[in-house]
């Protein structure tokens, strides 16, 4: 996932002179681990201009963020 072209886009800073732009949904998911996948969304749709065509990457978008709530549920219910 690394290799994305527009993944390396987007690391690239988007703000003026040192002062970057940041996204609280962008930072958010960072901290999930599935950032890249939310980008490979976006990018299907952008190209497609259909989001029915992108189920693909949804699916595999879905299936991290649902991974994420789990271990995060889990590691919540042992620190009760």
């Amino acid at each position: 996932m690394e290799d994305c072209e527009p993944c390396k886009r987007r690391e690239m800073s988007s703000g003026h002179g040192n002062q970057e732009l940041t996204d609280p949904v962008e930072e958010m998911l960072k901290k999930t681990g599935c950032i890249n996948l939310h980008y490979k969304v976006q990018d299907c749709i952008s190209e497609t201009k259909d989001w029915r065509q992108c189920q693909s990457q949804v699916i595999e978008f879905r299936k991290c963020m649902q991974q994420h709530q789990e271990s995060r549920s889990k590691s919540g219910s042992q620190n009760t």
